[in-house]
Parts: C-alpha cells; structure tokens; sequence
C-alpha cells in the first residue's frame, strides 16, 4: 500500500482505523535512488585512485582533477579568479570605490582574496566515460568523523531554479568512502539540503546543519544516517552532461567547500 492510497482512506475511517492507517504510512520507507550506471562505473575508477598527499599544510585543500581516460577533451576542473562568491570583495562605477559581499556568503574562505570559484564541466553527453572533480585532502578530511557538508553554488532563489548552475540529483555531488569500506553520495538537490541561504546570484547548500547528515549508499539505494562515521575519502564529482535537463548546462560553478565547518574557497597554495 503506498503513502497516497493510505493518506486518502484517512477521511472516511474510524479512529482506530486512522490511527492504524498512520502507523502505515510512518512505516514506508522513503524511496531509493541511485546513481546511473555510467556514473557508479566513473566513481569506482575515481575511488580506485588512491588520493595523493595534500598539497598544503592547510586543514581542507580543494585540489581539481580531471576523469578523462580516453582523452576526450570534453571535461574540465579549475578554480578561476573572479568566478566564486564574494566575501569583502570591492567594485568600482568609474569613480569610487565599495564594499561588495554577496550574502549568501557573508563568510568564506579569509585566505581567499581573488573571489576564485570552482569551475566543473561536462560538454556533449553524459554516456561519455569521463567526468570533473575535486579531492578533499587534509587533515580535516581523513580520520574524522562527519557531520557536515556543503558548498557555495552559483545558482539563484534555490536548487529548484533553472538559472544557474546545474544542480541534479547526482552532480555535483560528494562522493565520500567511510572508513568501514561504505560508499555514500549526496547530491546536489537529493537529498535536498537541510540549509539554503540565498544571496544575489548564489547560494548556500549545506547538509547535517540542521538536522543528522544523511546520505545515499550507492550498493542499497537507501538514505541513511552517516553523521559520525569515520571518512576515509571525499571527492566532489561532476558527471551529468548537456543532456540532463532542465538546464541541459553541463557546467556547475561551486565555492567555500565547507566539510564540518571546514571552509576552503580556493585553490591549492594560493591565498591573498
């Protein structure tokens, strides 16, 4: 019996009878979701290359790498100046100057004085065995038990928009491997984030803020409860082409990766 069948009965039931029917819809689990098979194959090659050092001393580094086996040339992962949210950033109309924060990220990454954000690309279709990410690397990554994640996007009003940076149900996403040999993933808009602040062109995503961390294990298709669990690793993967809709954009503009109120909105060894 599903949700919609036991919530309609409700109207003409007796008490006893209602009180059942709720126990019955409390009792059906919510719905499973994977990832395609094209992106459960890309994840077990990316998962199969074991992470390099961090290239910093810094607590969180956000190092790009680029999936691309067969050289299609159709991928890309780069931070870029002027593309991230800005924190304390300045304008100028041709004749003063002012104080530009977007307020979406009315704190961000104090290191970060070149506004870089997180250029992710995928052109032509998602079947290509090939996609863009980011390693997590550092010490407030491996060993550490996690309750949050998050990111900044350029996107408005919310992950429900269609302007704006592509935010499927599985890219960007993270993938994260914990340390008893699991896999999980949480996507941009599945499981939907606990907290959403919106600012003038972007927002930010976070997960396990509000409410336990939850997460997709890729081998049930099941949301789960991960808060605390051990992490071993944690990618940021970009492999949903021009050919998902809505926005069919292919391209995804993240910043201040936040992993347990870790910020880094930059690239690896570049600060003020």
């Amino acid at each position: 019996m599903n949700k919609r069948r036991c919530l309609s009965m409700l109207t003409n039931a007796s008490t006893a009878t209602a009180a059942a029917l709720v126990a019955v819809v409390l009792a059906v689990p919510a719905p499973a979701e994977n990832l395609l098979p094209i992106q459960l194959s890309i994840t077990s090659a990316v998962n199969s290359q074991p992470d390099p050092p961090p290239p910093s001393s810094q607590p969180l580094n956000v190092v790009p790498f680029v999936f691309d086996p067969f050289g299609t040339n159709l991928v890309q992962s780069t931070w870029l100046t002027g593309t991230g949210c800005p924190t304390a950033a300045t304008t100028n109309n041709g004749t003063s100057s002012s104080p530009y924060t977007d307020t979406a990220c009315a704190t961000g990454d104090p290191q970060d004085g070149k506004v870089q954000g997180l250029l992710l690309a995928k052109t032509g279709p998602t079947s290509n065995f090939a996609a863009a990410g980011a390693r997590l690397l550092g010490p407030a990554v491996k060993g550490q038990a996690l309750h949050e994640l998050g990111y900044d996007i350029r996107k408005p009003v919310s992950t429900a928009d269609l302007r704006g940076s592509h935010c499927g149900a599985g890219a960007p996403r993270f993938n994260i491997t914990t340390s008893d040999g699991k896999f999980y993933f949480i996507g941009c808009n599945s499981p939907p984030p606990d907290m959403q602040t919106a600012g003038m062109g972007w927002l930010r995503l976070r997960w396990g803020t509000v409410t336990p961390l939850m997460a997709y294990n890729a081998s049930t298709g099941l949301l789960e409860n991960i808060s605390g669990k051990t992490v071993q690793s944690i990618q940021i993967v970009f492999d949903e082409a021009q050919d998902i809709g809505p926005d069919n954009l292919g391209l995804a503009v993240l910043d201040n990766i936040d992993i347990n109120g870790v910020i880094s909105g930059r690239g690896p060894g570049s600060s003020n």
